[in-house]
């Protein structure tokens, strides 16, 4: 569908942060496009350009599960006519569910119908089930409840739960794809060289959920669009002294190139094990041998 036709149309949306693009996010977006399939309306996402307890609680540091632009492309990845990124302003955080749907919803965007997660609030206030369909006849917006996804329940918080405690693997069945980071490579100790390891250290985004401490198997996507093996370790490096720092650093199996200065995105597959002190850099050495011996099997399952 090309924008004029899109602009032409009304449309139905749905609302949320998104953060991840998890399975019940997806399963939300599957009956926005048939609802929207069904009407004769173009579907709709709106979504925010931050998370809202930022401003709400200024002192708040998020720890996301996609940033803004891993978002928008896996949103985009589910083919809705259109995405909607608002800025959540002080000013909007105050505003009220029937003045956004009055003013912003339905005003601006031309949203006549708003489907509805099946445990989702917005707006100052927030409001029962029976307030926003009140609110929608109020506003020229039909208000429909999607269904809750079969089976577990999948939620944002509950996946960070996972990664932070090292179930990337739970994680990463839970969003739906796997769990990555992205990020530029950096110059580093250079002490994973000098071990027969040597490293790329991931200047990462200060936002972004790392997985708890420890060294994972994970498959590195270069710019060049090739994959590769590789195995990551996340902590502050205890047997060399790093101090409280953390650390993102990934050995590349079977690869000589230099990556600095290069954006790299790393998806993690499994845990090999805790980040743990060594009392000589010869037993890490042998560790790390037995690390990539792991790795290679787990990622010719994967």
């Amino acid at each position: 569908m090309d924008n004029r036709s899109i602009e032409c149309q009304a449309r139905i949306a749905s609302i949320g942060f998104f953060d991840g693009v998890h399975r019940g996010h997806l399963h939300l977006i599957r009956q926005l496009k048939e609802e929207a399939r069904r009407r004769g309306m173009a579907s709709l996402l709106v979504t925010f350009d931050r998370h809202p307890r930022t401003v709400v609680t200024p002192d708040f540091v998020p720890s996301l599960l996609t940033t803004l632009d891993e978002k928008l492309q896996l949103l985009r990845e589910t083919e809705v006519d259109d995405i909607v990124v608002l800025p959540f302003t002080p000013e909007l955080s105050q505003q009220s569910a029937k003045a956004f749907m009055d003013q912003v919803l339905h005003e601006q965007l031309d949203v006549r119908a708003l489907l509805l997660g099946y445990d989702h609030r917005f707006g100052h206030g927030g409001g029962t089930w029976e307030d926003y369909l009140q609110w929608g006849q109020e506003t020229g917006i039909e208000v429909v409840r999607a269904e809750e996804l079969p089976g577990a329940h999948v939620s944002s918080s509950q996946c960070r739960r996972l990664l932070m405690a090292g179930d990337v693997s739970a994680g990463s069945e839970m969003l739906g794809h796997p769990y990555s980071i992205a990020g530029k490579v950096v110059y580093g100790h250079q002490v994973g060289h000098e071990l027969g390891f040597p490293t790329a250290n991931i200047e990462f985004d200060a936002e972004k959920l790392l997985p708890a401490h420890g060294a994972y198997a994970v498959w590195v996507m270069l710019p060049d669009g090739t994959r590769h093996a590789g195995m990551l370790n996340i902590g502050n490096r205890p047997t060399i002294d790093n101090g409280s720092a953390v650390s993102v650093e990934v050995n590349l199996l079977h690869y000589d190139g230099n990556l600095y200065g290069q954006r790299i995105t790393v998806e993690f597959v499994g845990r090999l094990r805790e980040e743990q002190r060594f009392s000589s850099r010869e037993e890490l050495s042998r560790q790390l041998q037995k690390d990539k011996e792991m790795t290679e099997q787990i990622l010719s399952e994967s």
